[in-house]
């Protein structure tokens, strides 16, 4: 069939349902399609429900999660702040209680105070007027009448006794004879506290300072003051070189024609009871100290792994590190109550607190530095926080440094500019002004060390401001040239 030109094709009787199988086909398809999309859109579905269940259920487990490692951080956080302070402690008690060289450094200074030297004044005095008896032999040199002056004359010969006692004690000889008689007592303590002395026995176990080599020096001075008053001149060793004969007590006993009692001059630091404690003490220490520190390293490195916020826990060490070295140097206070309250009051309880005072003064240091670790940790962990104080803080440090930051810079700038003209227009009251300084800074720091570096800083100083000038005034001559 031919279709004439210009005409359009128009379907003929042969072709009447061509639109209706095309409408036919599409439907077809469109209803097959509609079937995979409602499968899709229900998958979709039943997807987004799950996760809304994950959503709905995250939120009740994370929580609790949380707050278990929160806790658990909280709770180690605890533990290592105490454990850190008794470790400073048990740090302290090895360092100085069981070495001899640090026991003997720390107490070496204890004849110079005056608390403890009246104590162990009036102890030596004691002693020595008991064992003497000074008023018994005035009264066998004294005539009958004149007895009844033995009292007095025996009261200002203590006086003069006690006094020369005190001088001794703060001389530089009888320095070298304590520091050597607490090198030898500390030894054998702790022989006895290890168990390896060869000298104690079960019926001497006890550690004694010995007072003899001070009686022996203030029976010198006084047989130097007062010749009469043992009635001949005694003859005693020079104990100032520190060397102390082991045949002492014999040779007092001669020389002063008495029978000094087992116990003279001497007191008791541990006795029978109190040593086995003390010896189990130094071996729990030396057992568990090193224990002790690591286990405070871990549990700090514990509570910062597991905690959710390091911040927070940083926060929490400082307080709890405050609190710990408050709490035992509470309970170190009670125990030095608890010593002062075993000696009687006066002048002994006074020197006992004082030598307390002078053996712990370490020890009250490392607190008090203990107390400033753990404000600065509190602190700092707190500043760094999203509060809005520490932001406003954090803010104005920061716009105070930029400024602070400018200022220099252009101070730089002006004592490049200018300053080498001041120097030359201004050297001599320069040089003076260092020099002042110079003798301030040495009036402060007062030691060899401090004046020598004074010094060098001051030559240094001098002779850069002297050089600078010079090259100021050489650059102007060349430009006026």
């Amino acid at each position: 069939m031919t279709i004439p030109a210009g005409e359009s094709y128009l379907a003929g009787p042969d072709e009447p349902d061509e639109p209706e199988r095309s409408g036919t086909a599409s439907a077809a398809v469109e209803g097959a399609s509609s079937v995979p999309d409602d499968l899709e859109v229900a998958r979709l579905q039943a997807e987004v429900a799950a996760l809304r269940a994950q959503l709905d259920a995250r939120p009740r487990r994370r929580p609790v999660a949380r707050s278990i490692r929160s806790g658990l951080a909280a709770v180690l956080v605890v533990l290592a702040a105490f454990c850190l302070v008794t470790s400073v402690v048990g740090l302290w008690a090895a360092r100085t209680t069981l070495n001899t060289d640090r026991w003997v450094a720390t107490v070496a200074p204890l004849p110079e105070d005056p608390r403890i030297n009246a104590a162990v004044a009036e102890y030596a005095t004691t002693e020595l007027f008991a064992v003497v008896d000074v008023q018994q032999r005035l009264r066998d040199v004294l005539p009958p009448q004149a007895a009844f002056v033995a009292g007095p004359i025996a009261g200002q010969l203590r006086e003069q006794v006690h006094k020369t006692v005190r001088t001794v004690l703060a001389s530089d000889r009888f320095q070298t004879i304590w520091v050597s008689l607490n090198q030898q007592l500390h030894q054998r303590a702790l022989a006895v506290l290890e168990g390896r002395s060869e000298v104690i026995t079960t019926t001497s176990d006890s550690v004694q300072i010995d007072l003899l080599p001070l009686i022996n020096q203030v029976l010198r001075e006084l047989s130097a003051q007062l010749p009469t008053m043992f009635g001949k001149q005694i003859t005693l060793p020079d104990l100032s070189s520190g060397e102390i004969p082991p045949n002492l007590r014999l040779r007092i006993e001669e020389a002063v024609g008495v029978t000094l009692p087992p116990n003279f001059a001497q007191f008791t630091v541990y006795d029978a009871g109190q040593l086995y404690e003390a010896q189990q003490a130094v071996v729990a220490a030396k057992r568990y100290l090193v224990g002790f520190v690591v286990l405070t390293v871990l549990l700090v490195l514990a509570a910062f792994a597991i905690s959710p916020r390091r911040r927070r826990t940083m926060v929490q060490l400082g307080v709890w590190l405050v609190i710990a070295a408050v709490a035992v140097t509470v309970v170190l206070r009670a125990v030095r109550r608890e010593i002062l309250e075993a000696v009687p009051e006066g002048v002994y309880r006074d020197g006992v607190d004082a030598t307390v005072t002078t053996v712990f003064s370490v020890l009250r240091e490392r607190g008090v530095q203990l107390i400033v670790i753990g404000v600065l940790l509190a602190l700092i962990g707190y500043l760094a926080g999203p509060g809005r104080f520490p932001r406003w803080l954090r803010g104005q440090t920061r716009r105070g440094a930029v400024a602070a930051w400018r200022g220099v810079a252009v101070g730089g700038r002006a004592v490049t500019a200018h300053g080498p003209g001041f120097a030359a227009r201004n050297l001599d009251p320069i040089r003076i002004g260092g020099v002042i300084v110079a003798v301030l800074a040495a009036l402060i720091w007062s030691s060899w060390t401090g004046l020598f570096v004074i010094v060098i800083l001051l030559v240094v100083f001098e002779a850069g401001v002297t050089l600078l000038a010079r090259r100021t005034e050489g650059s102007a001559e060349v430009i006026v040239g």
